[in-house]
């Protein structure tokens, strides 16, 4: 129908302006220059403020290397258990690895939304 078609438009929109760079710029001196979070400090938080906080830190370092995918990013680390989030905070190539992860799967659901349309 034509309000099925328009969602369509609306999200293959939305899509297209997000779209996935292949490649991940390095991530090193934006984690050393900023004060560690450490389980305690998290611990001594709300659940909500806890992933708040490394939101909060992660988002700057993942803009650096993915702009516009930033947010949702973010959204997909944060979605994993708060002591992985703080060794990704702390190793690099462990960040970037995750990154690399999710620009993969972001890649994917781009692939399969191009398909849909054909």
């Amino acid at each position: 129908t034509n309000g099925q078609q328009q969602q369509q438009q609306q999200r293959s929109t939305r899509y297209g302006q997000n779209t996935v760079r292949n490649t991940m710029v390095p991530m090193n001196d934006m984690v050393m220059s900023q004060e560690p979070i450490t389980a305690s400090m998290l611990a001594s938080r709300p659940a909500a403020d806890q992933k708040q906080m490394l939101g909060e830190r992660l988002y700057p370092i993942i803009q650096v290397a993915q702009p516009e995918l930033a947010g949702k990013i973010t959204g997909m680390l944060l979605e994993m258990d708060n002591g992985e989030i703080l060794h990704m905070i702390e190793d690099t190539a462990c960040l970037t690895s995750k990154v690399n992860e999710a620009v993969a799967v972001l890649q994917a659901h781009q692939a399969k939304l191009a398909d849909q349309k054909k």
